[in-house]
């Protein structure tokens, strides 16, 4: 995926992808440097509020919400073109608590593409048992921004493609895949094709012009930056178009500097397999209890033949009538997180050991039956946390693999074969098939401005390896954490997160190690909420594309 540089380095990108700089140097010289137009924050409603907090938290976001100003900042829809369609990107600011030692301003991004950052510096801060957002609060202004097509900022959604057909329980066949390709082929087509002119403009360099406009807009020579997932894309975009613009970056859970679907495909593959020989020791170490054997290999011999039972012969519940457990089942309960361990390993055991056709193992029950009710209408004025067209066209106009079904199927197969547990849990298509807008490719470069990034060793969505290859690329300092949890330096309570705060207090590199979040010591099932394993899974499923979409997916389904 390609960058443009900020100033003297042209982009390599169809035409009318703007050149780095040229619209910052085209409002300065026109005399109309960027304007924040400051307003009253909206009112969210109790019922608003009560479907974002919990009870206990609402009066602290009012509080902070009060502090919190809000504003919206005009930007060119395509900066190759400044003086032609204007957008509006919606800004928020927590002003730092001592003000008297204020170190500048910091501008947050969750990730996605397609996240809301709106309410992020409240809700940071308000996040106290990873403790950066209230301790940056103190020297900091926070900045938030909902990205070009998110939120409270210039957006369009694309038509709703419907439900497509599920393709039944698992093993896929290749004219079942084929049906998928062709039906996501027709959907990203009426998407791309339903506001060419906008959708082709939302890139993640975009997205990060669109930053320094705001840096502009807050009278601020330089900004730092804490980005999280995606948000580790955009910051190293960011500090390659305007490296002059950063005092300081920390990116937690790195993205691949070379973006290819394809490539996101095999890393994550890779790393999910990877992970799941620990799950395998960790079940092995508790025999006793799980009794899939004693050693690594021999778990991992139970699961690859309970995968290959569970496709020939699914299980389905009488009073669970709406899913199915087949072989996709067994691979993705086998893909989680070590959180999840204790949950997936009962899972499992409880599914090895059920009759179908019967009535469900209760753990499976709990898990999985549906909520009660509907949940009832959503508040009107609840804000978007995430806006899937934005999603889709960000990875569309940026992804520079192959998009054809044979390789795509080709590459499954290859994967089924080197990894018999996990292989399946990976994507089958490019869930860009059809997508109507040339790929917009751009190349990082390498400067000195100061940046850390934190890489999780054993993480799935943001593989270690991706972390070595980003500093390769640009360079920086690398904090490795021990665990397999995405962006838990930023967002858990462990001994890497105090880390955080430290660097933007001081400006000092670390290439350290850290712990993160330990592995669970007991087989004691946690606490369910309705659901919880489904959800957990869910994540899983959307392996069409890296971050989950709206495109079809298979397994476990409801």
């Amino acid at each position: 995926m390609a960058i443009a540089a900020s100033t003297a380095v042209p982009v390599a990108a169809p035409a009318g992808t703007a050149v780095a700089g040229t619209a910052v140097a085209a409002t300065a010289a026109a005399g109309t440097a960027p304007k924040i137009e400051w307003k009253a924050c909206r009112a969210f409603s109790e019922a608003a509020l009560k479907q974002m907090f919990a009870a206990g938290q609402i009066a602290e976001f009012k509080a902070l919400w009060a502090r919190t100003e809000c504003g919206t900042v005009s930007v060119p829809l395509d900066y190759g073109a400044p003086s032609g369609r204007k957008i509006s990107i919606a800004v928020t600011r927590l002003k730092a608590t001592d003000q008297a030692r204020r170190l500048g301003s910091l501008a947050l991004n969750p990730g996605g593409p397609g996240g809301s950052g709106y309410l992020m510096p409240v809700t940071y801060v308000m996040l106290h048992r990873n403790g950066n957002g209230e301790k940056l609060n103190q020297r900091y202004d926070l900045i938030g921004f909902d990205p070009r097509g998110v939120g409270y900022s210039t957006k369009v959604d694309c038509p709703d493609p419907g439900q497509a057909p599920d393709p039944g329980p698992s093993p896929i066949t290749k004219v079942e895949a084929k049906q998928v390709y062709d039906r996501t082929v027709k959907a990203n087509q009426a998407c791309g094709n339903h506001d060419p002119a906008f959708l082709r403009q939302l890139t993640t360099a975009n997205v990060a012009r669109d930053l320094d406009q705001i840096r502009q807009g807050l009278r601020q020579r330089t900004l730092s930056f804490l980005g999280i997932s995606w948000g580790t894309w955009l910051g190293a975009i960011y500090r390659s178009l305007f490296p002059a613009s950063v005092q300081r970056m920390w990116l937690d859970s790195t993205a691949i500097p070379e973006f290819r679907l394809d490539t996101f495909e095999a890393g994550r593959a890779k790393a999910t397999d990877r992970n799941f020989s620990r799950l395998a020791a960790w079940m092995a170490e508790r025999n006793a209890t799980y009794g899939f054997g004693s050693t690594a290999a021999q778990v991992e011999r139970s699961l690859a033949r309970m995968r290959v039972a569970f496709n020939a012969h699914p299980k389905t519940f009488t009073d669970l009538p709406d899913w199915v457990f087949d072989g996709v089942f067994i691979a993705l309960a086998s893909s989680t997180t070590s959180r999840d361990w204790p949950l997936a390993a009962a899972v499992l055991r409880e599914l090895r050991q059920a009759q179908s056709g019967a009535n469900a193992p209760p753990l499976i029950k709990k898990a999985f039956s549906p909520p009660p009710g509907d949940g009832g209408t959503p508040p009107s004025d609840l804000p978007e946390e995430f806006n899937p067209t934005m999603h889709q066209a960000v990875f569309c106009n940026e992804d520079t693999g192959p998009r054809d079904f044979d390789s795509a199927w080709a590459a499954y197969q290859k994967r089924l074969r080197r990894y018999p547990v996990t292989g399946e849990a990976s994507g089958f298509i490019n869930n860009c098939a059809g997508w109507p807008h040339p790929a917009q490719a751009v190349k990082l470069r390498r400067n000195n401005a100061s940046l850390v990034m934190s890489g999780h060793r054993y993480e799935v969505p943001s593989p270690y390896e991706w972390t070595r290859q980003m500093q390769a690329s640009i360079g920086g300092s690398v904090l490795t954490v021990g665990d397999d949890i995405h962006g838990s330096t930023a967002g858990e309570d462990t001994d890497c997160a105090p880390r955080i705060a430290a660097y933007f207090f001081t400006g000092r590199p670390d290439n350290g190690r850290c712990q993160g979040v330990p592995l669970p010591t007991s087989t004691e099932v946690p606490p369910l909420t309705v659901t919880d394993l489904a959800r957990s899974l869910a994540q899983h499923t959307s392996k069409q594309n890296p971050y989950a979409s709206n495109a079809p997916t298979r397994g476990v389904h409801s």
